[in-house]
């Protein structure tokens, strides 16, 4: 594992709160519809990759999914989260990992991330992350990034900033596009954050 990302990724989940983060939403909404429009069963197998405390796993739950799995690097974050679930934090399955090193045993109808893959700014990371994604999610693929004109850093990292069309491209040997959408996202400190999210299906092999 990254022990500087790990580290660093420690650092803010334990000194700062939801409203203390430009990620923080209420509503994950753009992420809700993109589930939604695959029109799968509740039974959905979906895994949140860099979910941290984010509120995604407490929507679906609400909607009654009941196959939920949260990835994140930091063990603070995922504590955070199952804070905040009180006692349904058990109907999740939580995994802490680095992303480029986790090695799934199981795949997954859904793989979700928002805000993860644009921290993978080498070469070898993206090849990593897909060689992964590609084993891992068996029917659908859900990428948020900061878009082309978005930021360049966050949290102090840099980040990799990507348009829909690199986002396909990018993905298009094992996934192919079923949606992209532009987000502005509203930051608790009011400031706008501009995002790509791109919808995938796994191409059949």
């Amino acid at each position: 594992m990254n022990t500087t990302h790990k580290e660093h990724w420690e650092h803010v989940y334990a000194t700062k709160q939801p409203h203390e983060v430009s990620w923080t939403q209420i509503i994950p909404q753009t992420s809700l519809d993109l589930i939604h429009s695959f029109n799968l069963p509740k039974s959905a197998a979906i895994i949140d990759i860099g979910g941290g405390d984010s509120r995604l796993a407490d929507c679906l739950l609400e909607e009654g999914y009941d196959d939920i799995t949260v990835l994140d690097i930091s063990a603070n974050a995922l504590e955070k989260a199952k804070q905040r679930l009180g006692d349904k934090a058990a109907k999740i399955k939580w995994i802490v990992d680095d992303i480029t090193e986790f090695n799934p045993t199981r795949q997954y109808d859904v793989w979700h991330d928002r805000a993860v893959f644009h921290f993978l700014t080498a070469t070898d990371q993206v090849e990593q992350y897909k060689a992964i994604v590609a084993k891992a999610a068996k029917e659908y693929l859900i990428i948020g990034t900061f878009s082309d004109n978005g930021p360049t850093k966050c949290s102090g990292l840099d980040v990799h900033q990507y348009s829909a069309e690199q986002l396909v491209d990018t993905f298009s040997r094992s996934f192919e596009k079923v949606n992209c959408k532009a987000e502005d996202h509203t930051t608790p400190f009011n400031t706008i954050q501009h995002f790509t999210f791109c919808s995938f299906r796994a191409r059949v092999a």
